[in-house]
């Protein structure tokens, strides 16, 4: 069930909107104040899904309840109700926010029209929020050490600019994580992430991966169709292991960069494209570059800046945070209880020569999970976490 809110100070007006409004639809649970003041106490304590807002009132006007909401509640979408003399305001509301406004007298469809319209775009919202912190919760950065307490500031500065950053570490330390929270913290969130494996795309197919093409381009072309640049537009593209692509691909890549354009395989049309590009890699690049495996003016496009994400042996004090958070991920995806480790355990853990980082830690912390004993013990390590 929705719930509306009506301020208006005008008794009339405000009884024919509550009418109009719970007559129309059953699902509406319609409330209403009297003036700014009583509806902003109304915000505060209960959960509206739309607002329908007077813009001249006495003691608050619609203009500062726009203001606080947006303040306190910045999901919830705010209709302005205006009469003749303040078309002018109302169309400024929309500029500090508002969804929309509305006419005194409300004309009915396009009252009901602008409600609907509204409580579709909260439930995006709504949606769209959730489905961020899932995504986040997915990704979260797990450590205090130092390495990567400097990882966090350093994408603390970054993520609000569109530079390149090239992300370099051994498999399995999380560089696509340090990728995600660098799009998540930046401008560029609302608009979609992109992930690409250079690695485990045949060469002969990445340069249609990354660019699309022209139907009867290339054997199999039986239509046209976009690439991973295309559908990154307006967010964020993250090319995994860079440094396995073509030297055809990099020399497309790099006039991508430099010109923000692109072109489909078997097309000469530029396609213009807003596209952040962040790459990783676990190989050494000015080596590649040293045997001709990779492009020198691409590796300094994509390097504006470096980060370099430490393997496991390099952070072994954040075995026990890894453990912990690791022990309650998987209890919730397996529906059980959360198993602790004892200090005995944890010691031994810090101990290991991880090769796999922390794609392999997860992988023995699941299975002492599922084979040791409630309280995982130095005696389980020994038997289920050895090499």
């Amino acid at each position: 069930m929705s719930k509306i809110l009506v301020i208006e100070d005008e008794s009339a007006i405000r009884r024919v909107l509550v009418k109009i409004l719970s007559e129309e639809n059953s699902t509406y649970q319609v409330e209403e104040a009297e003036d700014g003041l009583a509806g902003i106490e109304m915000i505060k304590k209960d959960d509206f899904d739309l607002v329908l807002c007077d813009i001249k009132m006495p003691k608050m006007d619609g203009v500062e309840v726009l203001e606080a909401v947006n303040k306190i509640k910045p999901e919830i979408p705010i209709v302005m109700i205006s009469g003749h003399g303040d078309l002018d305001t109302a169309v400024n509301t929309m500029r500090l926010g508002a969804f929309d406004y509305i006419s005194k007298p409300p004309d009915l469809n396009r009252l009901l029209n602008t409600v609907r319209n509204a409580l579709d775009r909260k439930e995006l919202v709504v949606e769209n929020t959730r489905l961020k912190k899932k995504v986040s919760k997915n990704y979260e950065m797990v450590g205090n050490s130092k390495a990567i307490t400097q990882i966090q500031e350093i994408i603390d500065k970054v993520a609000q600019t569109d530079a390149r950053v090239l992300i370099t570490g051994p498999n399995g330390t999380g560089k696509e994580l340090v990728a995600h929270w660098l799009h998540q913290k930046s401008q560029r969130s609302g608009g979609p992430m992109v992930e690409v494996n250079c690695a485990a795309i045949p060469s002969e197919l990445i340069e249609s991966e990354l660019f699309g093409h022209v139907k009867g381009s290339f054997t199999g072309a039986n239509k046209d169709r976009a690439g991973k640049f295309e559908a990154a537009n307006g967010g964020t593209i993250f090319l995994d292991e860079v440094g396995d692509m073509s030297l055809s691909a990099q020399a497309k890549v790099l006039r991508a960069l430099q010109e923000n354009k692109i072109q489909r395989v078997g097309s000469d049309k530029d396609i213009k494209v807003n596209v952040r590009v962040i790459a990783a890699t676990n190989k050494d690049l000015m080596k590649e570059i040293e045997e001709s495996k990779f492009r020198e003016d691409l590796y300094h496009r994509l390097a504006v800046i470096l980060i370099k994400v430490p393997s496991l042996n390099e952070r072994r004090d954040d075995i026990p945070l890894l453990v912990d958070y690791f022990s309650s991920k998987i209890a919730d995806e397996q529906g059980t209880i959360k198993k602790s480790f004892s200090a005995k355990a944890i010691n031994r853990l810090q101990e290991y020569d991880w090769t796999g980082n922390i794609r392999e830690l997860r992988n023995v912390v699941e299975r002492l999970i599922i084979l040791g004993e409630q309280e995982v013990s130095e005696n389980d390590v020994k038997l289920f976490a050895s090499k």
